[in-house]
């Protein structure tokens, strides 16, 4: 009787909605989709990168120079691991880098060497994305985001060119050129887009050629690549000098999936470094799994999202055009990602963001070397500031400094091993090299949701089934000890407390206090290995539950 009021209380959405259809079946459903592993802690493993810990996203340049900025990126990095740090705007004019006197460059690094000594003292190295374009050098006067970066071609190929060699020179001068050979220097962000290019395809290429050269003159262990195009499209409309928005496919067919999708500008930049023989130590991209095409005619955007394993799709893609390329030894660096290119997406405050980053990230194993989330903070502000502590933006950690779920996924992620000992949809098991120990972690991404997770929170948060999964672990050392932690809906997810506080704006310091505690109060349990070594963990997942187990 027990068992069966479990069952029954555990298939039940938040709306009452029985999930399977016979709770005199339930025990045969379970069976059927029970996610079961066994696997020897002394099995061998495979070597594997952190590729999700290399990088992470932030709004513009400036915005680090705040401590509440700092402070968060300094929490991300003692959590999550991340060794480097994009962001918009290093030559935008409130860092005061250039400016002209007499027709004369004069160059201010004070605003870039304060940012990037705190930066490094956290642990953190700038990914150095080269932009936005001083107001002195622009062609025209065209701006992007309320704080106006300058998105125009530098009115002199040669005047950028010597501002990034003195940038550069500048770096090695302070940094030590061991250190700054360590870096990424990226030429610009989403030229693909008008919105932050006002200038052709090939006034970009232009641009790379005279950013690489510059700096492969000054040493050419530096590392520079591009183009940093914007997400995957399925169409033409990239083909051109400029978008043409008349070629959107996914305006026009019902199921954007049964499109094929590729890289914007990938081919065409690839043909032109190898034509002009520039350098391409890297080449980067925002595979953002949407498309946000505009309707030329009533300009409003589709916004439609595609199916789950499209990410791993589009690496796969990408390390191919890579390997078949004159380049085949360039790293693949996907600068901006996340679930959606939208700041105001109120499923990046949820718990299903994260179990889809999870998800994703396993299934990209091997594919790339880095996936950067865009961003670490919500201290961001692009579209301005948010109205609500939780608007729906980017950030792994809200302006308040409250973890979201989506943080919790990259520590869990981060926490893995280094040696890979088994993987499945649902399901990764690793082993430190170091220690020998065994760390597991389990997620729930229902079945029955085929697509990325989108902005419809609390009908994609009530989709899906429970699912038993059953993990053994062998070989362990006899009576170890395990930590297990699960992130689910009551436990690591602040939004459901700020609401039954009455979703104060803002809260106060008191309840700040508690909501902070509240996003770090993930379910924490042990376990013990038995005589032989073996641990054998048994539970049922509910959609979007998340657990790591950590032989410790």
């Amino acid at each position: 009787m027990q068992r069966r009021n479990f069952l029954k209380n555990s298939l039940l959405t938040s709306t009452g909605a029985l999930m399977v259809p016979s709770i005199l079946n339930a025990e045969n459903w379970f069976a059927a989709n029970d996610l079961r592993a066994s696997i020897s802690a002394r099995a061998k493993g495979e070597i594997f990168a952190h590729f999700w810990s290399k990088c992470v996203g932030a709004g513009r340049a400036n915005e680090g120079l705040r401590a509440s900025w700092l402070e968060q990126l300094k929490l991300a990095k003692q959590h999550c691991g991340f060794e480097y740090c994009r962001f918009h705007g290093l030559f935008h004019d409130d860092m005061f880098v250039y400016r002209e006197v007499n027709g004369a460059p004069a160059f201010n690094w004070q605003y870039i060497d304060d940012l990037f000594d705190r930066m490094l003292e956290i642990g953190v190295k700038p990914f150095v994305e080269l932009a936005f374009m001083p107001k002195a050098m622009a062609s025209t006067e065209k701006t992007q985001f309320w704080w106006k970066g300058n998105v125009a071609p530098p009115n002199d190929y040669a005047k950028w060119g010597a501002l990034v060699t003195a940038f550069t020179n500048h770096c090695i001068s302070r940094y030590g050129l061991a250190e700054v050979k360590t870096w990424y220097f990226e030429v610009w962000n989403e030229p693909d887009l008008g919105a932050f290019w006002d200038g052709t395809k090939t006034q970009y290429f232009e641009l790379y050629k005279a950013s690489a050269n510059a700096i492969k003159a000054i040493d050419a262990g530096l590392r520079v690549g591009g183009p940093a195009t914007s997400n995957f499209v399925p169409d033409d409309r990239f083909d051109g000098e400029r978008e043409d928005k008349t070629k959107h496919k996914t305006l026009t067919v019902k199921d954007i999936n049964t499109l094929e999708w590729k890289g914007v500008w990938i081919q065409d930049f690839i043909n032109y470094c190898t034509k002009e023989n520039l350098p391409v130590d890297f080449i980067s991209t925002h595979p953002y799994p949407t498309d946000w095409a505009l309707d030329p005619e009533t300009k409003k955007g589709a916004g439609r999202v595609r199916r789950v394993g499209s990410t791993a799709e589009d690496l796969a893609w990408m390390r191919k055009t890579i390997a078949e390329s004159p380049y085949p030894k360039a790293e693949l660096h996907c600068t901006e990602w996340s679930s959606s290119p939208s700041p105001r997406d109120t499923t990046h405050d949820s718990l299903q963001a994260a179990t889809y980053v999870i998800k994703a990230n396993v299934e990209s194993i091997g594919l790339t070397d880095s996936l950067s989330y865009w961003t670490f903070t919500d201290v961001f502000e692009e579209g301005g500031a948010g109205n609500t502590i939780f608007h729906g933006g980017f950030g792994l950690i809200n302006y308040q400094g409250i973890a979201k779920p989506t943080f919790h996924a990259y520590r869990m992620l981060n926490a893995l091993g280094d040696e890979l000992l088994y993987k499945e949809d649902g399901m990764i098991v690793t082993r430190h090299s170091r220690s020998q120990k065994i760390t597991a972690l389990l997620f729930h991404y229902p079945s029955e949701r085929k697509s990325v997770v989108d902005g419809n929170v609390e009908e994609v948060l009530n989709t899906g089934t429970p699912r038993k999964f059953i993990l053994k672990i062998n070989d362990a050392k006899p009576f170890s000890n395990f930590n297990i932690e699960t992130l689910n809906r009551n436990n690591g997810f602040a939004y459901p407390k700020w609401k039954a506080m009455g979703s104060p704006e803002p809260p106060t310091r008191e309840q700040t206090k508690q909501l902070k505690a509240a996003a770090f109060a993930t379910k924490k349990e042990k376990a013990k290995a038995d005589a032989k070594g073996a641990l054998q963990w048994e539970r049922i997942l509910q959609p979007w539950h998340c657990v790591l187990i950590q032989a410790v």
